[in-house]
């Protein structure tokens, strides 16, 4: 578990127009935050994203959540209300 608070982690995390197309990555690295996001999502663990990514340290998994709950504040994404019945 990190210990880093939320805008350290926020730190890990750089945007590069001229890297990436611009996606935000974490820094150093040309790895995408929606790449290891879509990972966990998938039922990666913490141990198999950085077994299969051997530069990353557990806290740039954390930047990465950091960074898609800071993001999930201010986009919309297009999902159904559920209706009820």
């Amino acid at each position: 578990m990190t210990h880093l608070t939320r805008e350290e982690l926020l730190k890990r995390i750089w945007i590069d127009p001229l890297r990436c197309g611009g996606k935000p990555c974490i820094r150093g690295h040309r790895i995408w935050v929606s790449l290891i996001l879509d990972l966990l999502a998938s039922g990666a663990t913490f141990d198999e994203v950085l077994a299969d990514y051997p530069g990353l340290m557990e806290e740039d998994i954390f930047a990465c959540i950091a960074y898609g709950s800071e993001m999930s504040r201010e986009r919309y994404v297009d999902i159904p209300l559920e209706t009820r019945t």
